[in-house]
């Protein structure tokens, strides 16, 4: 996969801006979801990430940004294909996602 199918498909499933995303990192609901390692989640940690990522201008990018582009876009997927049923506005399944730039409600 090129660096420009990768960039295309991480735009096309990080469907937060890079405001939105870091307002909602600073939230409660933000920082009580996910896998904890003893201190901040691998999803919040990757948000964080994702907002530089989507600042960075695309000549700037490199390998390693690009490899995390690739594992977003493939968590993305994992978690959508496990959409619980109902209304999920306000579930942890929504959150998380939310964490790596995805907001299914949007």
């Amino acid at each position: 996969m090129s660096t420009d199918e990768v960039e295309r498909d991480f735009r096309d499933n990080v469907n937060m801006t890079a405001k939105e995303l870091s307002d909602w990192l600073a939230t409660d609901e933000s920082k009580g979801v996910g896998q904890h390692d003893g201190g901040e989640s691998v999803g919040h940690r990757s948000g964080r990430r994702i907002v530089d990522l989507l600042r960075t201008k695309s000549a700037d990018l490199t390998d390693d940004d690009h490899a995390h582009m690739r594992k977003v876009v493939g968590y993305i997927h994992r978690h959508l294909a496990q959409r619980p049923s109902g209304d999920v506005r306000e579930t942890s399944w929504r959150y998380s996602l939310m964490n790596w730039g995805h907001d299914p409600v949007k």
